[in-house]
């Protein structure tokens, strides 16, 4: 899913919340200020203050959100139209109000203006309508530009193929854009490779051969890119897919991980709560290290550049980004594993070095990794969103160039401070067993799988290994 769709979603719940704040208090300042004279209503006298009310529109707009989750108002994958989306918050709005009114039933004294209630019910519906008009209005805007469009690649000439290219050019359609048609699937692997900036492959052609089918599949596993097919009558019945549907024709997406939608949202809020308070804990302990590194050992602090370049690791979807972690090594010997100590590589014929007995590494930096704690400076990572909490290790340059194509798979999600594999045995583990704990997660990922591992994190770092 692209980042775009994800931020406008995200978007929709701060302004569906102002929207009902602002609907409620506008009720209720129209009914104190008498605009209402026309209708004969005696003076308006309440038993609090209009700050105990705005507090209370903003607890009922709270929980007016959870109303609209209900009613599939954030639901990302949702194509409906404006108007549809109207009728849903009309829905929304009003069941909130018919709670409210069976309460004003109930107890009187809690709240008796019917007009404050009638008129903060019609605010609300017109309020939030025109906020998630004007969000909508700006993602269109967004997409005449090229920001958040599903760049396609439609292959096969069958009937279905053509009428999905027509479709996806209409302009109602504006968040796709068919930029390759292959109507001839002879060598379509070597043509989609020559095609750049894909996003997403369609094969809609029902005689493609079982291997040129799996091909296909293994080019988007590869490159990571979201696979769709056709399907037969039988293969609709496949679980772990997810089917739309566009002028009646059902299009399967094989579903990666569930690491997405509201999902990836959840996650990425997540991270930036934890990482914020952790950096504050931890703060500290960080400084206390920092003084470690400077009296046992000339150089840097942090281990950030070697000779003059800036270090880098492999991040999601196999994009390079800036990485740095406490200083635990003789300064400048970062390339010593590939050279004069490439005989003490105990990952010998894995695309990993570990260097059993390192001589690199100094005292301060010897006790900083039995416990991690040369990792700690991850959580700045975390909180500006290069890396996350939990995922697979973050992963050098030079080590990505050696993986097999089923290593790839460790790039579909951020890497992470902790994860499965960091849990399950940490460095002692070999790289395959690294790789298949970290896809199981990937294709496994929950909220609750995430404490877990975040809660199982000390007691593996406690956890005596048999090389630092």
């Amino acid at each position: 899913m692209k980042k775009s769709e994800l931020f406008f979603s995200f978007l929709l719940i701060p302004i569906d919340f102002l929207m009902l704040v602002a609907g409620t208090i506008i009720a209720y300042n129209l009914r104190i200020n008498n605009f209402f004279g026309f209708l004969d209503l005696p003076p308006a006298r309440y038993d609090f203050t209009s700050g105990q009310y705005t507090l209370w529109a903003v607890i009922f707009s709270l929980g007016s959100l959870f109303v609209f989750r209900f009613f599939s108002l954030y639901n990302l994958k949702s194509t409906r139209g404006s108007l549809r989306e109207t009728y849903q918050v009309f829905g929304a709005v009003s069941s909130i109000m018919m709670a409210i009114i069976l309460v004003m039933f109930l107890n009187r004294k809690l709240f008796s203006s019917r007009v404050v209630i009638l008129t903060a019910w019609s605010a609300a519906i017109v309020l939030v309508s025109l906020g998630r008009m004007l969000i909508r209005y700006i993602q269109r805007q967004a997409l005449k530009y090229g920001y958040g469009v599903h760049r396609l690649v439609v292959v096969g000439n069958a009937g279905v193929g053509q009428k999905l290219v027509k479709e996806f050019s209409r302009p109602a359609n504006s968040a796709y854009r068919v930029i390759a048609h292959l109507k001839d699937t002879k060598n379509v692997i070597d043509k989609i490779k020559r095609i750049k900036a894909v996003d997403e492959i369609i094969q809609c052609d029902p005689l493609i051969a079982a291997k040129d089918l799996s091909d296909l599949y293994e080019l988007a596993d590869e490159r990571n890119l979201v696979f769709k097919y056709v399907p037969n009558l039988f293969e609709a019945q496949t679980i772990n897919v997810e089917i739309l549907t566009v002028r009646g024709i059902p299009i399967m997406e094989i579903k990666k991980t569930p690491l997405d939608g509201w999902g990836r949202i959840t996650k990425r809020t997540i991270d930036i709560f934890i990482s914020f308070w952790l950096i504050i804990f931890t703060a500290p302990i960080m400084l206390a290290i920092i003084l470690a590194i400077k009296l046992d050992s000339s150089g840097p602090i942090l281990f950030s550049k070697f000779k003059g370049k800036k270090i880098k690791r492999v991040g999601q979807d196999a994009k390079p980004f800036n990485y740095f972690k406490f200083r635990s090594m003789r300064h400048e010997s970062h390339n010593e594993r590939y050279t004069t100590l490439a005989k003490l590589n105990s990952r010998y014929g894995s695309p990993l070095v570990k260097i059993k007995n390192d001589p690199r590494i100094t005292k301060a930096g010897r006790f900083i990794r039995r416990f991690s704690l040369d990792e700690l400076p991850e959580f700045f990572l975390v909180l500006v969103g290069k890396m996350s909490l939990v995922g697979p290790r973050p992963h050098l340059i030079e080590e990505v160039a050696k993986y097999q194509k089923h290593h790839l798979k460790v790039l579909r999600i951020k890497p992470g401070i902790t994860g499965m594999a960091q849990i399950s045995g940490r460095s002692d583990l070999n790289f395959e067993e690294e790789v298949k704990l970290d896809s199981y997660y990937i294709e496994n990922w929950s909220l609750r799988r995430d404490l877990w591992i975040l809660l199982h994190t000390p007691s593996a770092v406690l956890k005596k290994r048999k090389e630092i």
